[in-house]
């Protein structure tokens, strides 16, 4: 498959990245296709959609053989289901999918169309195979249920930042990096309430520990 597509994001790692996209609504994309397909014609209509399903791929996943079960990390890194049973990176092809908020399109002489995007769980650089319209009529299916995510679904945790750490970062991404360490980033089957852990988010590492379920920031340094 051709890549049509990048998104650039404060993930520059995926640690920390929300592991299902829409969960942290501040956290923003923008999306610039390869110079094969800058034809404005190729998005005309799409910004009258408020979302869009992005087919990307897992750049970072690392295997040589893929296997018929995993271990979803919101079931404490015990418990297996089958791999098509879940969303896990180690697939036997690794594509990612993702619904994100289309918050513009903008036409530019350098870069041609340029998506911006919000809702994202992607890292920087992500290669996109492909981007379509989400389509309410077709897509949404609110009796559809929820298999194992309805024990996880409401996994959140607390969040102590000190407002002198907080206000390193630029207004427009406190309630971004608030929501990224409330959503538990650690490993599931981790719960060393010693261990020290850092997510780097646009251009700062965030260090934090998390004890009785409250995340707990130390530091935040510069990259």
């Amino acid at each position: 498959m051709k890549i049509v597509a990048w998104i650039q994001t404060d993930f520059p790692e995926k640690f920390g990245i929300p592991r299902q996209s829409g969960l942290v609504k501040e956290l923003k994309g923008r999306i610039v296709f390869a110079p094969e397909y800058r034809n404005p014609e190729a998005v005309r209509g799409l910004e009258e959609f408020s979302h869009i399903w992005l087919l990307w791929k897992f750049s970072e996943s690392k295997k040589e053989h893929w296997s018929a079960t995993v271990k979803p990390p919101r079931l404490g890194g015990k418990k297996r289901v089958g791999v098509f049973a879940s969303r896990s990176p180690y697939r036997p092809n690794d594509i990612g999918l993702s619904c994100v908020r289309l918050e513009r399109l903008e036409l530019t002489d350098r870069e041609g169309p340029v998506l911006y995007v919000t809702g994202v769980d992607l890292m920087d650089g992500t290669p996109i195979y492909d981007i379509k319209p989400y389509i309410p009529l077709s897509d949404c299916h609110p009796e559809a249920s929820e298999g194992y995510t309805r024990e996880t679904k409401q996994h959140r945790l607390s969040v102590d930042f000190p407002l002198e750490l907080l206000e390193i970062y630029p207004e427009e991404q406190r309630a971004a990096i608030l929501g990224v360490l409330a959503e538990d980033p650690r490993p599931a089957y981790v719960q060393d309430e010693e261990r020290i852990y850092g997510i780097t988010y646009a251009e700062y590492n965030v260090r934090f520990r998390i004890v009785e379920e409250v995340v707990r920031v130390c530091a935040v340094e510069p990259v």
